[in-house]
């Protein structure tokens, strides 16, 4: 999930069984290509949910499907333009599904008299991909000690000139 920046996507779609799957794949490409791999099997069943249910109950099939991403949480909405459509009686087995599965949901009228479902699913950074612990390389099978006491010029020795005579010898 290396995207931060805020991203929004739009889609209106005309409800059919055979569409649904179709907005399915359409949904799933673009989390994918904003980096929310993980978010894609959650979003689009409950996409899928709501679509079968307004298939069924709702006269006019006419929805719209929003996404939006602010680096920490992806909201989903779908918006259907029915004004007999009941959600909280109509749809109650689908709210209960997204209700279970999401971090946040709820349903709001519009003024034209539609309404929109919204749920929010939380990206959870240490779900991504696990942190394994590796062995140093290269490993050593002992260490060395390095002497701290000793001076600098007790290590040197003493200094040896080109020919290979040492300087006290001369």
């Amino acid at each position: 999930m290396k995207t931060a920046s805020p991203c929004y996507y739009h889609l209106d779609v005309e409800v059919g069984p055979e569409r649904v799957g179709q907005v399915r794949r359409i949904l799933a490409a673009h989390l994918r290509y904003w980096d929310l791999d993980i978010l894609v099997e959650p979003v689009c069943r409950g996409t899928e949910m709501l679509l079968r249910a307004i298939d069924e109950h709702a006269t006019d099939k006419n929805t719209s499907i929003e996404m939006w991403w602010n680096g920490q949480h992806l909201i989903t909405a779908i918006g259907e333009n029915d004004c007999d459509l009941r959600p909280h009686q109509d749809l109650r087995a689908c709210l209960e599904h997204i209700a279970a599965m999401s971090d946040g949901w709820g349903c709001c009228a519009t003024d034209t008299g539609s309404k929109v479902i919204w749920f929010s699913q939380r990206a959870r950074a240490g779900e991504r991909v696990p942190l394994v612990p590796t062995t140093p390389w290269p490993s050593l099978p002992e260490v060395l000690q390095v002497p701290r006491e000793v001076p600098v010029a007790a290590l040197a020795g003493p200094a040896s000139t080109p020919d290979g005579i040492l300087e006290d010898a001369r």
